[in-house]
């Protein structure tokens, strides 16, 4: 009989061998098996069984220790992916993966919260088949995951149809149904004590998972809270970066605008001290805007680069002036020009369709810089019209006084007496002389810019303004037509006293008397203009025919007659006609055809064709009364004349 020790060393190396090879638990029973079919002693097997035990003992921890290292090693690669700071995605995909790997089930995946929808979602699924499972959304509260997520534990079932732990729905069991699952366990994320979604592991065939499973897959949901807060942090950093670089942004353009801003009121200031005129303001404000400018006074007549239709820009200004703003109208800017509530003109941007508010409060400071640089040139001129204001009074109450003193005293003031200059009276329509003041004001901005000069004088206001070398009467302040320019400073003056104004104008005079003179033509006319019903029109002696004449103190005879009988007398000159005789004649036989031909010794049909072409020359009022006063004036003064 052998030794029990040397018949139990084989089977003993082979418990070895078997653990080295990490045979699988059924092979270590085989080792006692086969040493009872040789019929070992009893001896013998008991210390077999013995080593069998403690080999099983030693298998079970070595694959304890393996699947520990693998669950480490998992851990280990997500905390990788995690310091890598991937796709969140990609980690999540990792972590859901690794989770069915490591408890061996059919499939794994993962539900978040939709704050906005009020429910959870499929964010991640690994090892899914169903379209219907994948796309399955959970009510809060409902199911498994609802479960987990108001208890903040893990939960697991064995078999997911029959328990009755937690609320069953027609959607979710739906969907687990479709997806054929039964084993199904899941963990909270959570972060902050707070659930932030659920991690599951799930198998088609009933199963019970371990502590150390359910252990295994609670460090991988912590994982995946640790990603979603990562993935937020940095979400909310780049946010942030993004929010700071706009901040930045706004501030660099700001002060950009600042300085832009700055430098256009030092320039702007620069001028007004420098004393330049508006044209100055308009071209430094166009260069600095890009566009171009125009400025308009109070009733639409430019005072710097191209006009534009009052009426067109009315309602634009209107609402410039009710806003305190600059605003847009079709494809350019207005802003009206304001002194308190009195409206000096506007402004108008052309050029720059879209403006920035940076832009745009410079295009209103220069409105403000232009409102102060016209009351500053106003005030001057009040000031300078009013000083004058008395040479002109002196001079038309006392001209032949002191005429050499008059003309020195308003060359100092620069008002040259010795050169032309056209003489314009002025009254309120209805002669209501409470109204005098606010025609004054209006008279001194009508010559506002020029070199004209006015006063009130004997319940009139009275103009004076030079006549500029080859005017041609165009209505300007200054023009050499008489009647032209009373006829236009009757609309102007209308519009800026805001109530219908006559003018009554004299003939251009040069030096004190003849000026005087000339406003004592230019006084008769303007009572003539009442007596003939026509106040609120402006007018000369000459164009009111043989009214002019009378009231005129040159008498211009020649003219007048010229003026009234020239076609006549152009034709008879022409023709060798006697169209003016025959028209004496009539009117001396009392428009008696039949006596006219006696006295013209013709035919009375000779006399008709000959009136008939006088009507022809003069239009076919030349026998109404007032027409025919004129012709008769005039026929009377041509033959006394010697024509």
């Amino acid at each position: 009989m052998n030794h029990p020790q040397e018949s139990a060393a084989p089977a003993l190396r082979r418990l070895l061998d078997l653990l080295a090879s990490g045979a699988a638990t059924e092979d270590f029973a085989d080792v006692l098996a086969d040493a009872r079919r040789r019929g070992a002693p009893a001896a013998v097997l008991a210390e077999i069984d013995d080593a069998t035990w403690q080999a099983l003992r030693v298998h079970r921890t070595l694959r304890q220790h393996r699947r520990r290292e693998a669950e480490l090693t998992a851990l280990f690669d997500t905390a990788g992916d995690l310091a890598a700071s991937r796709d969140l995605d990609t980690v999540l995909q990792a972590i859901v993966r690794r989770a069915r790997m490591l408890l061996g089930t059919d499939t794994a995946y993962l539900t978040l919260p939709d704050e906005a929808a009020g429910d959870t979602y499929m964010r991640v699924t690994d090892g899914s088949v169903s379209v219907l499972f994948q796309t399955l959304r959970l009510s809060l509260g409902h199911g498994l995951g609802g479960l987990v997520a108001q208890t903040a534990r893990p939960y697991a079932t064995p078999d997911y149809r029959t328990d009755e732990r937690f609320h069953h729905t027609g959607t979710i069991d739906a969907g687990v149904l479709d997806e054929g699952l039964v084993a199904i366990i899941g963990v909270p994320l959570l972060l902050g004590g707070q659930v932030i979604g659920v991690l599951f592991a799930a198998d088609r065939t009933p199963r019970a998972f371990s502590p150390d499973e359910v252990a295994l897959l609670c460090s991988l949901a912590a994982h995946a809270a640790i990603a979603l807060d990562t993935a937020k942090s940095l979400a909310d950093t780049r946010a942030a970066l993004a929010e700071l670089n706009a901040a930045n942004e706004l501030v660099r353009a700001h002060s950009a605008a600042v300085q832009r801003a700055e430098q256009a009121h030092d320039r702007l200031t620069d001028l007004v001290l420098r004393g330049a005129e508006v044209p100055d303001v308009a071209a430094a404000v166009a260069a600095l805007l890009g566009g171009e400018i125009a400025v308009l006074d109070a009733e639409g007549e430019p005072l710097a680069g191209r006009s534009a239709p009052a009426a067109e820009l009315a309602e634009a200004v209107a609402a410039s002036r009710a806003e305190g703003r600059s605003v847009r109208h079709r494809e350019q800017w207005v802003c009206a020009v304001l002194a308190g509530h009195d409206a000096l003109g506007t402004m108008v941007l052309r050029g720059r369709p879209d403006l920035d508010d940076a832009d745009r409060r410079l295009f209103e400071r220069a409105s403000v810089v232009t409102a102060l640089l016209l009351l500053l040139r106003r005030s001057v001129a009040e000031t300078e019209n009013r000083i004058r204001g008395d040479l002109l009074t002196d001079l038309l109450t006392a001209p032949e006084r002191d005429p050499a003193g008059l003309t020195a005293r308003g060359r100092r003031l620069g008002v040259d007496l010795a050169r032309p200059h056209l003489v314009l009276v002025a009254e309120p329509a209805d002669g209501k002389t409470d109204e005098r003041g606010r025609l004054a004001g209006a008279a001194r901005r009508y010559l506002f810019g020029s070199r004209g000069v006015s006063a009130e004088h004997a319940e009139t206001v009275v103009l004076l303004t030079p006549v500029e070398n080859g005017s041609g009467g165009g209505g300007a302040v200054g023009a050499g037509d008489p009647e032209e320019t009373a006829r236009q400073a009757a609309e102007r003056l209308a519009r800026l006293a805001g109530f219908p104004v006559t003018v009554g104008a004299g003939r251009p005079a040069a030096g004190p008397s003849a000026l005087a003179a000339s406003y004592g033509e230019g006084l008769r006319c303007l009572r003539a203009l009442r007596v003939l019903g026509r106040a609120g029109e402006g007018a000369s002696a000459r164009a009111l025919g043989f009214l002019g004449v009378l009231l005129g103190d040159g008498h211009d005879v020649d003219g007048f007659v010229g003026a009234t009988l020239g076609p006549l007398l152009a034709y008879d000159a022409r023709r060798g006609t006697e169209l003016v005789r025959t028209l004496r004649a009539y009117f001396d036989c009392g428009g008696s055809l039949t006596r006219a031909k006696d006295e013209l010794h013709v035919h009375v049909n000779t006399v008709v064709q000959r009136l008939d072409r006088v009507e022809a020359l003069l239009g076919r009022d030349w026998n109404q009364p007032e027409r025919s006063l004129e012709l008769q004036l005039a026929l009377r003064l041509q033959l006394l004349a010697g024509g």
